[in-house]
């Protein structure tokens, strides 16, 4: 599914995106970052509460398509920096992270 459908589907606010026609191929829920560093794949969405920079380095780590922060959680200066300056795209929907999923169409 095309991330800007994603970006739709959830009523999004838009932190970062690159590439708005990119490809993101399923999702991972999560926010214990070593278990996530560990399981979430590929060119994902990665659905998580969590908004500090150290999102950031699992992103790249994990190389996860888009990061969806969960719950209308605002994501802290430093990581909006961060993805910014690396090049990951990170949204920001005000559903729970059960809905999100749901709503996502992934």
């Amino acid at each position: 599914m095309k991330l800007t459908e994603i970006i739709t589907n959830l009523d999004a606010k838009v932190i970062n995106v690159t590439d708005a026609n990119k490809e993101i191929e399923g999702g991972y829920c999560g926010d214990f970052l070593s278990v996530v560093m560990g399981k979430a794949p590929e060119n994902s969405g990665w659905f998580t509460i969590m908004n500090n920079q150290n999102v950031a380095a699992v992103a790249s780590l994990t190389e996860v398509g888009v990061i969806i922060i969960c719950d209308g959680v605002e994501p802290d200066e430093l990581l909006a920096k961060k993805v910014a300056q690396v090049g990951l795209d990170l949204i920001v929907t005000p559903y729970p992270v059960f809905e999100a999923v749901k709503k996502s169409g992934l």
